[in-house]
């Protein structure tokens, strides 16, 4: 069986040059996920710098939430000359290159926005960001003869290049300048923009003003030249010292891209330091996993000042974050004083006490919160799980000896349906009594401390899984830093057996993070259990390059339970009885790194596809999550197609399951969107915004069973390939039933070794 990646629907991205300072941070996983690579680029020499500072001001102050990579060619500068550059921008790429023709070549990219050091940012790029086809530019004005619209565009005006359409041209036939500095033809791949896009200043001779609505300013040749005064001073907007640019970029109203504040705001807080900054920059390093700088700008400037309690709430979370739980505590108190701050910090301080283990703490943060505000639903939640009677099991537990324990997520209320039916599935892997008779559940996110190791070590066994839950932000902790919030120390000290079962590799395609302490708490992972089994080989492959060389052979495979559900469920064994039913499902959860600049792609071409499906099939959404339905919102606001909603978040498993199973087909964006129908013996599409639903496709030897939401053409392909299923179902269902063989023989394998290893046989 092979473990090929989701096929990418545009040319695979290279690694990006190692003087890209972001991207090198990254998880990038875009040739597994198809996430479309974006760069702005500029060609210039020694004399084109001054301008290509001015190029990135312009950009950075009209564009404050855009943050791509900026690919500086040039012809063999030294590396020092960028210096000044990289101040500005924390994404700077440099590549050697002998002229601007290079930017229809340059790899590791599927669009590339081609600039000028002549030009001047003065607008919105998103239009520009969000192209898909064909070469983007202004063309030539018609020639004198009225011949129509030339398909040509100046040398050094603006382009939109998307690599799949220029990819593979034959050399000579590929956009370029002519010999002698002339046009570029482009042909029949032309798409044309409006004028705004690349508007030349000459024209504005005898001084006049610049048009409202110009985005893109070129300068060819001097920039005050006379008669152009409207147009230089549009310029000189964006010249200015370093320091006032990153003062000029604070103070922009609404949102910011988190890559440029974090760059921007740092220096600025050294050289001007006030709370209200400091409290930015915390937030940018909270919001990107750097919780230890978020304390360390915070710290020395709130103390207990009760008149800061914005900050004393950053404090405080990202104290948590870090494991230092008392301290974490007392800033989240002076947070709670504020009565408009109260009800936020009350919930968190329940989540901090549930965390240690103090649930009857807990339950009266949560009850002083719904004092300071009744409707507020984070205190209504933990005020109801934390009650006396919450966890207490239905009947007697067998004794602790007897027992095995369950380290996992178990989802509560309205969470993710997901989470709700996996861990019954890795419980009825051993056995079918999958209660607190059998079994004790030690909630992942909850401290390991003294006693909780103590009544670990009790057990038979100790399982940790399955879910995603080698993740670094999901219930972020200082002591593992993944979701199992467990000290190395105590780890250690755990005598009973362990097995980790069927735990994913969780991280975002471009998600940033920091792997040391989870390295370091991964090898005493892997050295302490006696079995060690990931969900996908792609979890396998990247769990394994943290690790040393002596342990990377104790990582298996282990194939998340759902996925074989009819073999561990009687009533899913037989033939199944199905409704004329398509159900689809998206997620929403860092949607900035499931979509990018292809939301609005995306929904589009869903729309397009569903009005496809609705003539043969009853399309519904299956929203495993509250937060899903923004789907059918923004489809049927932007596309005006409706969609009726199963909400599985407030069903039983019995029924999530039965839904999946009397379905025809399952459309789904979240992991267990697919492999909960897979299970089922349902077949699946998937549209793939995370590399965990490409691993999977990859283990089953199905990997035309995805589409990658960013794909071009996602729209057509994904009804021909639903449409493909729907009429030859039954073959489409044996499908599924043949690619779970190899799964249920590995965990059937598995099992018994793990069985023999509890003692359980």
């Amino acid at each position: 069986m092979t473990h090929s990646s989701l096929a990418s629907p545009s040319p695979s991205a290279s690694a990006v040059s190692s003087s890209a300072a972001s991207p090198s941070a990254a998880d990038d996983r875009s040739t597994v996920t198809g996430r479309r690579r974006i760069a702005f680029a500029v060609h210039t020499g020694r004399d084109g710098l001054p301008g290509l500072h001015t190029l990135v001001r312009s950009l950075a102050l009209t564009n404050p939430q855009v943050c791509e990579d900026f690919v500086v060619l040039h012809s063999g500068l030294p590396d020092s000359s960028f210096d000044g550059l990289r101040r500005l921008h924390p994404r700077v790429v440099t590549r050697p290159a002998d002229d601007r023709r290079a930017v229809f070549g340059l790899e590791g990219y599927d669009t590339v926005i081609a600039l000028g050091p002549g030009m001047v940012v003065l607008g919105d790029l998103g239009e520009l960001l969000r192209m898909r086809h064909g070469i983007g530019a202004v063309p030539q004005l018609p020639p004198a003869d009225g011949a129509g619209e030339r398909r040509a565009v100046p040398p050094d005006g603006l382009l939109v290049i998307q690599r799949a359409d220029v990819a593979g041209a034959p050399a000579a036939g590929s956009p370029a300048p002519a010999p002698d500095g002339g046009d570029l033809v482009l042909g029949d791949r032309l798409v044309p923009l409006a004028a705004r896009y690349d508007f030349p200043a000459r024209r504005l001779h005898d001084d006049l003003p610049v048009p409202a609505d110009v985005v893109v300013l070129r300068f060819s040749g001097s920039f005050d030249a006379p008669g152009h005064g409207p147009a230089a001073e549009a310029r000189r907007r964006f010249e200015m010292g370093d320091e006032e640019f990153r003062a000029a970029y604070r103070a922009l109203p609404g949102g910011k891209h988190p890559d440029l504040l974090a760059h921007l705001a740092p220096p600025l807080l050294k050289a001007r330091p006030s709370l209200d900054l400091a409290r930015t920059v915390a937030d940018v390093h909270r919001g990107q996993g750097r919780y230890d700088e978020a304390v360390r700008v915070l710290a020395p400037v709130v103390a207990d000042r009760l008149d800061a309690p914005r900050c004393q709430e950053t404090l405080g979370l990202s104290l948590m974050a870090l494991s230092r739980y008392d301290e974490a505590e007392g800033h989240l108190l002076l947070a709670a004083a504020s009565p408009d701050l109260a009800p936020r910090a009350f919930a968190q301080l329940a989540r901090l006490a549930w965390v240690c283990g103090r649930d009857a703490d807990a339950h009266a943060y949560a009850r002083e919160g719904l004092e300071a505000d009744p409707t507020d639903a984070g205190c209504h939640a933990w005020y109801v799980r934390t009650r006396p009677d919450a966890g207490a099991p239905p009947g007697p537990a067998a004794p602790a000896a007897e027992q095995l324990a369950h380290v996992a997520l178990f989802a509560e209320g309205r969470e993710n349906a997901g989470d709700k039916v996996l861990p019954e599935a890795v419980r009825r892997c051993f056995g079918t009594d999958t209660g607190p008779r059998r079994w004790y559940g030690q909630p992942v996110h909850r401290l390991v401390d003294e006693a909780a190791l103590e009544r670990l070590n009790e057990r038979r066994g100790v399982i940790v899984g399955g879910g995603g839950l080698f993740l670094p932000d999901t219930s972020p902790n200082g002591n593992s830093h993944w979701q199992w919030n467990v000290p190395d120390g105590l780890l250690a000290r755990l005598t009973a057996p362990l097995a980790v079962f069927a735990v994913g590799y969780n991280v975002f395609d471009g998600q940033r993070y920091r792997r040391g302490r989870f390295a370091e708490s991964l090898r005493v992972l892997v050295e302490r259990s006696a079995f060690f089994g990931l969900r996908n080989h792609g979890s396998i492959d990247r769990v394994r390059e943290l690790l040393p060389a002596s342990l990377r052979d104790r990582v298996r495979y282990q194939p998340c339970p759902t996925t074989v559900a009819r073999h561990l469920v009687p009533e899913l064994s037989g033939p199944a009885e199905r409704s004329d039913t398509v159900l689809v499902n998206c997620a929403y959860d860092r949607a900035g790194l499931r979509f990018g600049h292809d939301y609005g792609h995306f929904l589009a071409q869903m729309a397009l596809a569903l009005r496809s499906l609705r003539g043969r099939a009853d399309v519904r959404y299956a929203a495993h999550m509250p937060a899903d339905e923004r789907f059918v919102h923004d489809l049927r606001r932007e596309h005006g197609i409706a969609l009726p909603v199963e909400q599985l978040h407030a069903m039983s498993n019995d029924g999530i399951r039965g839904l999946f199973r009397r379905s025809r087909l399952v459309i789904g964006m979240r992991g267990h969107a697919g492999m909960i129908p897979f299970g089922c013996g349902t077949p699946i599409l998937s549209l793939v915004s995370h590399p965990k639903l490409a691993y999977f496709l990859s283990d089953i030897d199905r990997p035309e069973w995805g589409l990658s939401v960013h794909d071009r053409d996602l729209g057509p392909r994904l009804a021909e390939r639903a449409s493909g299923l729907l009429d030859d179902h039954a073959a489409a269902v044996a499908d599924v039933h043949a690619a779970q063989e190899f799964l249920w023989k590995t965990t059937r394998s598995n099992i018994e070794e793990l069985r023999s290893t509890f003692g359980m046989v």
